[in-house]
């Protein structure tokens, strides 16, 4: 007899709202939105919170989280989204989900889990409104502090073959706390509450500018490992990277980053031996809350990158669950010489220009030949393709970025970068409506991909929705402020909305970025 598997997890049950009226009213309609938007906005925005869909079953949906906090930021974020594709709707045809969370042992039985956990959560689903989410108290003081919403509590609840009644919450964002004039105090509570870092480019240290790409590299990582703490809020790359090269107090940078810890070092490379100095520190008062030096052998460098994230989480006294622990771990190549040539190939890429996107594309086949199973190379080598079929030069072909995508993509399906090549693939062959779905799919995974806003915005603006596709543009220009093309297209966008005043602006941002561009 087999021995049962249990385990603790978060659960996430959701429905939606009036389907056996939708499905009366048009049956293959509701049916063929349903599977689009599990396929848009569900999966890709679950592969982000590092859930897992174990059950399914007409408009019901049971999802599993290591993480109370992810598993509520994912359903708040899920129904932002969801808003947004109804908002466009008349009322008779809007999909509205329920959604409940729960945090409870399950038992673990082939690919889906069984249990009261899910059962509550089940239940939960229930008690929420369309377009809401309700959680349990075990939930609750999980994330209580650590997100910024306010939380309504409805009290014990009766629910169906549950023989204790459950302590339920609503979950509101700040603009629907009910307190009124209060709002800008709960707000900064809840953001003094929970911890967040900007994590400052690292200096070169080896006093080579060559191997600025290396130091550039591990801020990258220590970034990305951060970011897969629910508990943590995590300044984007391209907000710190801003930074680089400026004279900054550190409680300066914090309070324009609006964080509070700023991480900082240095990054020293010589032969086979690296050198990593950090310090956290308290953006507010200037204090170290921890710092330290590594003396290492380069082999070691995806340890070490592990070992500086898990100390920052320890030293902001944040409980890593399982899942998160496990996903700071996570390389998508163990071989150091590929890893280099990945980093030497990422720092070309985001220069941007042909010359650098050639660079890229050949460091990043260099490394592909160490490691052909490499995800992230992979991934970056479908965009450079990308990039320099875009620009038209003569040695990009389609054929090469749409089979390197798909090699991306069954390599690893959560990589951002590999959906957004294939975007750029499917917008290639004029597959409009595709192109726009993988886009919205990379920006549910990352939404701080230049790439992604960018060839969104190529989309709306062949499907002639200037003000849609100048947002996405608006947004490429805020993630990188190096970029230039998306500038360029939203400038074009602004003429053709007839709004000559913020055109002209634009015309005068554009040149300056061009300047820059041309300098690096």
């Amino acid at each position: 007899m087999r021995e049962e598997q249990r385990r603790l997890a978060a659960i996430l049950a959701a429905d939606v709202a009036g389907y056996s009226r939708l499905m009366a009213a048009d049956e293959s309609g509701t049916l063929g939105r349903l599977r689009r938007l599990r396929a848009e906005v569900f999966e890709p925005k679950i592969a982000r919170f590092h859930g897992r869909i174990v059950g399914s079953a007409g408009d019901s949906l049971l999802i599993e989280f290591g993480s109370a906090v992810n598993a509520v930021q994912c359903a708040i974020e899920l129904q932002r989204e969801l808003g947004g594709e109804n908002a466009g709707l008349p009322e008779n045809r809007r999909m509205a989900f329920r959604m409940g969370v729960n945090l409870g042992d399950v038992i673990v039985e082939d690919d889906t889990i069984y249990g009261d956990g899910v059962n509550i959560a089940a239940r939960l689903e229930k008690l929420a409104e369309p377009g809401g989410v309700c959680i349990a108290r075990a939930i609750y003081d999980q994330v209580k502090g650590k997100l910024e919403y306010v939380y309504a509590d409805i009290g014990e609840q009766r629910v169906h073959n549950i023989a204790e009644p459950v302590r339920a919450y609503r979950v509101m964002s700040i603009e629907q706390s009910p307190t009124g004039s209060s709002l800008p105090s709960a707000k900064d509570a809840l953001l003094r509450n929970r911890p967040s870092i900007a994590v400052l480019p690292f200096t070169n240290m080896s006093g080579d500018p060559e191997q600025e790409y290396f130091s550039d590299g591990i801020t990258e990582d220590i970034i990305t490992d951060l970011s897969k703490v629910g508990a943590l809020a995590v300044t984007a790359r391209n907000t710190t990277f801003a930074l680089k090269g400026k004279s900054m107090d550190v409680s300066e940078a914090a309070r324009q980053l609006r964080v509070s810890h700023v991480l900082e070092g240095s990054v020293r490379k010589a032969g086979s031996r690296v050198r990593i100095t950090a310090q956290l520190i308290d953006g507010m008062s200037g204090h170290h809350v921890w710092a330290e030096r590594y003396d290492r052998d380069l082999n070691d460098i995806f340890a070490l990158q592990d070992e500086i994230a898990r100390a920052i989480v320890d030293a902001l006294k944040i409980r890593l669950m399982p899942a998160e622990y496990a996903a700071i771990g996570k390389r998508t190549t163990e071989n150091v010489e590929a890893y280099q040539y990945y980093l030497m190939g990422r720092q070309h890429f985001l220069r941007l220009g042909r010359r650098n996107h050639l660079s890229a594309r050949r460091l990043y086949q260099r490394a592909l030949e160490i490691d052909p199973e490499y995800a992230l190379a992979r991934a970056g080598l479908a965009l450079a393709e990308g990039m320099l079929l875009r620009s038209g030069d003569p040695s990009a072909n389609l054929v090469t970025l749409s089979a390197e995508a798909q090699r991306a993509l069954a390599l690893d399906s959560t990589l951002a970068e590999a959906h957004v090549a294939q975007a750029m693939a499917h917008f290639q062959k004029e597959q409009i409506e595709l192109a726009g779905a993988a886009c919205r799919r990379a920006i549910a995974l990352d939404p701080d991909l230049y790439e992604a806003h960018r060839t969104l915005g190529d989309v709306l603006r062949m499907e002639r929705k200037f003000a849609e596709a100048a947002a996405a543009y608006e947004k490429a220009v805020e993630v990188d402020r190096n970029s230039y093309g998306a500038m360029c297209m939203l400038w074009d966008c602004r003429k053709t909305l007839g709004d000559e005043e913020e055109a002209h602006r634009l015309s005068g941002e554009l040149l300056i970025r061009i300047e820059k561009a041309m300098q690096l």
